[in-house]
């Protein structure tokens, strides 16, 4: 399947690590003129290492949704989310440049526990591990952030991640700065966003997530007593379903759970919010496919 590997701008080739590191930087030194992010360039290097194969102890990614090129658009909205969220503050309310550190290298490796050790023998495929992934991806953050000199954000960061997660409320997660809590809403809703937003997100949905959601025992569910039932029976359900998902994203998780905070894409734009522009008009046209049973 020949796929688009353009952002919601349609000028930053968001399948390239380092056209992304590229953008990440224009927009962090800009916003921060007086920070010190020589260690982006490392972090985006060692991500594509990991997804490659040639980080030591693991095999390349092998998650045709949860892929290289979703992480890097998502970790690109994350910096924008950043951007337009602290050029809405006063000084004293800003993240900062420090906490924007944080975000970058949570959301390159928010979905590095898909990604299989080199001694794993009870599993084939990544997407396995889905039900899991992100308590795999604080662990590997846990591990990579002291050997980059960041020991510092590494209790933050462990924490952060299950921002883009299910399997812990993310109401629940401890943190005694709030604008951590803001911080952990703005990673969360960029990778939501970013998915949703995709050029191709249809047809990702249909060809590649509903195989990982197969693999990874979501397809099929089991109720309070123990009964299986069937979620997504098919790729075509799971599109069936996509519509009232995105409604349902909208709403409750990106509104209610994290604030809305999404509409900072607008102060990064300049007004208008490219990627709620983008998942209207996916929504849209998935509608019309179902109408005509295309």
């Amino acid at each position: 399947m020949q796929l688009n590997n353009r952002d919601v701008t349609g000028t930053i080739d968001i399948s390239s690590p380092e056209a992304v590191c590229i953008s990440v930087l224009e927009i962090l030194r800009k916003r921060y003129p007086q920070a010190d992010f020589g260690d982006i360039e490392q972090l985006f290097t060692d991500f594509a290492r990991l997804y490659r194969g040639e980080y030591p102890g693991f095999h390349a990614c092998d998650t045709h949704y949860h892929d290289m090129q979703h992480v890097l658009d998502v970790t690109l909205a994350t910096v924008r989310l950043i951007d337009g969220y602290d050029a809405s503050q006063s000084v004293n309310d800003q993240l900062g440049a420090q906490f924007a550190m944080i975000g970058v290298a949570v959301g390159l490796f928010h979905d590095s526990g898909y990604i299989r050790r080199r001694g794993d023998t009870r599993h084939q495929f990544g997407a396995e591990y889905t039900k899991i992934h992100v308590t795999r991806s604080s662990r590997f953050l846990a591990d990579y952030l002291p050997t980059m000199g960041m020991a510092w954000a590494t209790p933050i960061a462990v924490k952060l991640v299950h921002y883009t997660g299910y399997e812990f409320d993310p109401a629940t997660i401890d943190f005694s700065d709030p604008k951590l809590r803001r911080l952990g809403a703005l990673i969360g809703s960029a990778d939501v966003m970013a998915q949703m937003a995709d050029r191709d997100y249809l047809q990702k949905c249909r060809d590649r997530l509903f195989r990982e959601f197969e693999l990874g025992g979501i397809a099929r569910g089991r109720d309070a007593a123990g009964v299986e039932f069937v979620r997504y029976s098919s790729a075509d359900d799971l599109l069936r379903q996509t519509p009232e998902f995105i409604r349902h994203t909208l709403v409750d998780r990106l509104g209610t759970l994290f604030g809305g905070v999404y509409r900072y894409f607008d102060a990064h734009f300049g007004g208008k919010n490219l990627y709620v522009e983008a998942i209207e008009r996916n929504r849209l046209q998935l509608e019309q496919l179902l109408k005509r049973s295309d």
